[in-house]
């Protein structure tokens, strides 16, 4: 089966390698001619256009930055929907609108071309060891038909409901990781003024109630002075932006994402959007005068 994979940035790059190490054959396309280069030298073959990947492909793969980067690729001048077979399956593993993920499945389906919506979490080094929880949006038959694809790149692979429940998943998967980040944050910049050691506070914590993946993830890094972007603040904030639009629409309420986003967007102000999230730590600092590290 001939797999098309559309944006090979920090995610896609590693998901794309590990199709081809799992023996599939991949046909890649990106603006990133290096990220493209790097592919073609693993193993796959290339296209110049996305157009030009779904024509030659029965199921293509997207994983770009937000809705307007997915709206472009597959529904603008040479697109996907210009080169789709009917009964080809689309699937976004972007993290986008849940809106716009039904828009774009609604003109596929007008050339008879089926989308799920797949988006990922685990940032880039499960992206790299293929251990991403995956939740998909869209009908039963075609996930069963691209599922074994997905497993390749991920641990947990869940069909959560009809097109666009997939990116509500994933919203709802932002949300408690935004709190969980701002919760370990405001602890561990609390222990410190106090004069206790952040690192045996984590220690302490992590194996009762307070423990979790973003604590056992995070914490270290902190304490490390660690920032190197695994997910960036940039792309966080771009998810919690589509996730106050959705509850905007919805009329739900969302006071703790709106909280943070806020903390997030005055650090991407001082220059640092490209900080991994973990660096929110940085706004209760500057609020505190004082810096966790490990003693």
């Amino acid at each position: 089966m001939k797999i098309g994979f559309i944006g090979l940035g920090i995610m896609g790059k590693p998901m794309a390698k590990n199709l081809l190490k799992a023996g599939y054959e991949l046909i890649v396309n990106d603006l990133n001619q290096d990220a493209v280069s790097e592919l073609v030298n693993y193993g796959a073959s290339s296209l110049p256009t996305a157009r030009d990947v779904s024509g030659a492909c029965d199921v293509i793969l997207t994983m770009l930055p937000n809705s307007p980067h997915v709206k472009q690729a597959v529904l603008g001048e040479g697109g996907v929907i210009e080169g789709a077979k009917a009964g080809s399956i689309l699937v976004d593993m972007s993290s986008i609108s849940p809106i716009v993920s039904r828009e774009i499945s609604q003109a596929l389906s007008e050339k008879q071309v089926i989308m799920l919506d797949a988006p990922v979490s685990g940032g880039e080094p499960k992206a790299i060891d293929g251990t991403l929880a995956i939740m998909v949006g869209g009908p039963e038959d075609a996930f069963a038909k691209v599922e074994d694809i997905l497993k390749v790149m991920g641990k947990s692979v869940t069909l959560v409901g009809e097109i666009g429940s997939g990116n509500i998943a994933k919203l709802a998967n932002q949300i408690m990781v935004a709190s969980n980040l701002a919760g370990m944050a405001e602890a561990l910049v609390l222990a410190t003024k106090a004069n206790v050691d952040p690192e045996k506070v984590f220690r302490a914590v992590r194996v009762g109630l307070a423990g979790s993946t973003v604590l056992d993830a995070k914490a270290p890094l902190v304490l490390d002075r660690n920032f190197n972007p695994g997910f960036r603040i940039d792309l966080h904030i771009k998810d919690l932006q589509n996730a106050l639009d959705t509850a905007q629409s919805l009329d739900s309420p969302v006071p703790i994402s709106t909280s943070v986003i806020e903390m997030m967007k005055s650090l991407s102000s001082q220059g640092k959007g490209s900080n991994d999230h973990g660096g929110l730590v940085q706004w209760y600092e500057q609020m505190a005068k004082i810096e966790v590290r490990s003693k």
